[in-house]
């Protein structure tokens, strides 16, 4: 349906539905207004200092524009913060490439090990004339984008084998990975975080003790991994016990009917959920301050620190919001195309 009859939908409807209708509009506006002044009208985009945007005005979006750097790049070294631009762009064109199905050929996964290695050489530098800089020192946009897409896809990895074990007939199998599951699902993300980051020096050797990200990986992955195989478990029992067996009958083999028969119905039942959980993952990054990390929301935090820009919560808070609203919204956007796709297949 197109603008035009949606409008007259909206007025073509019962009494009660037009009153709720017309009282919605009135309540957006009503906000719309005055937050389209404060943001747009009366803000104030240049300014040297805090001086130059009075109280009770618009936004201060100089503010925004003094500690853009910081906000998008956290603590990583001015002068080599164009290193860290491109290395965000680089994961972000492979995830974009990868989520196209028409690039799902043998060359993807070298592709992706090159762009990993093109990343990790421009964040860490050290050779080819580039200075040695420390994943402590990283942050802003490029530590979100890392932990998320590093989350996500190691948590599917993980997700699948544990979800196939709580769904397995093997009482040991089912047991370790229920286990698991209910172990991580039982404590907030923050607590494995910490966990990680503190135990994870204590139990393993040393020499074999991961770095300070690594630790946050670690803890990231195995939290949303526990989240992720338990949806996934519900859609493998929402898999009719009929066609497993006829696979059986015809003497497919587990390996094919799992991964051919099996797991593509059950990632289609529970795609909705899925792309729920990726969502989740790319806001809970935002907890890894506790353990010294500063990621985008760190950053927009760290920006008010400075003494010539005194009180400017609000618009840094709001142009961070603005970046993850843009980023859920792409992920939320894509998981609506798939399932449209999925439809249109189905139908035919």
């Amino acid at each position: 349906m197109n603008m035009a009859g949606q409008i007259r939908g909206l007025f073509q409807a019962s009494p009660l539905t037009l009153t709720l209708n017309v009282l919605a509009i009135g309540l957006f506006a009503l906000i719309a207004v005055p937050l389209l002044d404060w943001a747009v009208i009366s803000a104030v985009w240049q300014a040297d200092d805090m001086t130059g945007c009075p109280p009770g005005e618009g936004a201060c979006w100089a503010f925004i524009g003094a500690k853009l750097r910081l906000i998008l790049f956290g603590r990583f070294p001015y002068d080599e913060q164009w290193r860290a631009a491109i290395a965000t762009a680089v994961m972000i064109g492979l995830v974009v490439v990868s989520l196209n199905p028409r690039f799902w050929r043998p060359w993807l996964g070298p592709v992706w090990i090159g762009g990993l290695a093109v990343y990790a050489l421009l964040m860490w530098g050290g050779i080819f004339g580039l200075s040695f800089i420390e994943s402590s020192y990283w942050g802003g946009l490029p530590l979100t984008v890392l932990l998320t897409v590093v989350g996500t896809f190691f948590g599917l990895v993980v997700a699948v084998p544990v979800a196939l074990a709580r769904y397995s007939g093997y009482p040991v199998h089912r047991w370790a990975a229920t286990l698991y599951v209910e172990l991580i699902r039982g404590v907030p993300l923050i607590s494995v975080l910490f966990m990680a980051s503190v135990l994870l020096p204590i139990f393993l050797p040393d020499g074999f003790t991961p770095s300070g990200l690594g630790r946050v990986m670690a803890g990231i992955v195995l939290f949303f991994a526990a989240y992720m195989a338990e949806v996934l478990r519900g859609g493998l029992q929402s898999i009719p016990a009929g066609q497993i067996e006829a696979a059986r009958a015809l003497g497919i083999s587990y390996p094919v009917l799992i991964g051919k028969i099996v797991l593509p119905q059950a990632f289609e039942a529970v795609l909705p959920a899925m792309v729920n959980l990726f969502i989740g993952a790319l806001k809970g990054t935002s907890l890894v301050v506790i353990v010294a990390m500063m990621d985008l929301l760190g950053a927009a935090q760290a920006s008010m620190a400075d003494p010539n820009w005194i009180g400017f919560y609000v618009e840094a808070y709001a142009f961070a919001a603005l970046i993850y609203v843009m980023m859920c919204g792409s992920i939320s956007w894509y998981g609506r195309r798939v399932e449209k796709t999925l439809s249109r297949a189905r139908a035919k």
